[in-house]
């Protein structure tokens, strides 16, 4: 293990999202800057917008963040790591750009960033490297001195995400009809891209579906550990927003709850392995579509919780945190992981989950930043 109060050589960690509508007001503008340049009309936006206005115009996921900012802050000071955290959003307030000036002004040279995000991706690593250098970029044609940013590696299989989630299936388990709960299926869900996303990711391809597999395997060992059942598990997706032409990750939760009613199985769990927090698309895709779905199949259903602000995960950012500032002083940190993928790399490297337009990307090996 590396030394968990030394953070040298970084002064800030930086906490980096999606961001979410904190209000009916705030939706429709929200939805117009994820969309932004992809020509959807209002009235379009208007009809997303309604999965918000179910819970009063309001997405969970920045009182989320601001949770796990607690979490992280409480972990820091409890431990002796003196590191402050900051939080930027690519969509909503706090914005990113915003939050970057702040942390110059406050003299912040040498930022890791931690992305809401724990697996490879475009949308989950690669966009937020590009949003990183489009915030450096404007703050270098503001005169602004240029702070170095790195990423923390993905943490998909670090055990203090994935024993919250374990410990989150097992509860989820409990509260199942005790004469069903023996033969449940465990669904593992995330979020569905587009195929020529998912087979260029990571730095070989394929390592999106790749590392969602390996942490479910870990997970699905761990509960037949604890509970003495050996439990079919599937990988399946949610929450495709792509045009009908194009291919997705399949199948989607919904399908596979019908086929699993199909089949017979007697109760499923779902499992949301892709996603750090219950931000909207599990709030609505899950607890919302997918259990409408599964009460009209007659399944008797249940969702497991996601890690959010478990102490566990807020240990877990320490140790990354400390580990790769160990790397960055020459030393060779141990490195926690479970399964079988190993840790991954610190640096992502050149056309590591490319986008389809070339943009600069920074906290990466073809940074403009470096």
């Amino acid at each position: 293990m590396s030394d968990a109060t030394d953070a040298r050589p970084y002064d800030a960690l930086l906490l980096l999202s999606f961001g979410g509508p904190e209000g009916p007001d705030d939706v429709v503008p929200f939805l117009e800057n994820v969309t932004r340049g992809r020509g959807i009309p209002k009235e379009r936006l208007e009809e997303v917008g309604q999965h918000y206005y179910l819970f009063g115009g309001v997405s969970p996921i920045n009182a989320q963040n601001r949770e796990l900012l607690a979490a992280l802050r409480e972990d820091f000071a409890a431990n002796g790591l003196d590191l402050p955290v900051y939080w930027g959003n690519r969509n909503w307030a706090p914005y990113l750009t915003d939050t970057l000036r702040e942390m110059v002004a406050d003299g912040r040279r040498r930022i890791l960033v931690l992305a809401t995000s724990a697996y490879a991706s475009y949308s989950g690593c690669r966009q937020y490297r590009e949003n990183l250098a489009e915030a450096l970029a404007t703050l270098e044609a503001e005169g602004l001195r240029v702070p170095r940013v790195d990423k923390l590696r993905h943490y998909f299989n670090h055990p203090g995400f994935v024993r919250p989630m374990t410990d989150g299936v097992l509860a989820a388990l409990a509260e199942l009809p005790g004469d069903v709960r023996a033969g449940a299926h465990l669904v593992f869900t995330t979020h569905s891209i587009p195929l020529s996303q998912s087979e260029t990711s990571g730095p070989d391809g394929g390592a999106y579906v790749a590392q969602h597999l390996d942490a479910a395997r870990v997970i699905a060992a761990a509960v037949r550990e604890e509970t003495g059942v050996d439990r079919p598990w599937e990988l399946v997706y949610q929450s495709r927003s792509g045009a009908p032409h194009i291919p997705w990750l399949e199948p989607d939760v919904c399908d596979h709850l019908e086929t699993l009613h199909g089949q017979g199985a007697p109760a499923a769990v779902m499992v949301p392995i892709g996603f750090v927090s219950d931000h909207m698309e599990v709030l609505y895709d899950l607890d919302t579509e997918a259990m409408a779905k599964a009460e009209e199949l007659g399944l008797p259903a249940v969702r497991s919780a996601t890690v959010g602000a478990d102490p566990r995960f807020a240990a877990a950012v320490r140790d990354l945190v400390t580990e790769r500032a160990a790397a960055e002083r020459g030393e060779h940190p141990e490195r926690c992981a479970l399964g079988a993928l190993g840790p991954s790399h610190d640096v992502c490297p050149v056309g590591c989950c490319p986008a389809r337009t070339p943009k600069p990307a920074a906290a990466g090996a073809d940074s403009p930043y470096a």
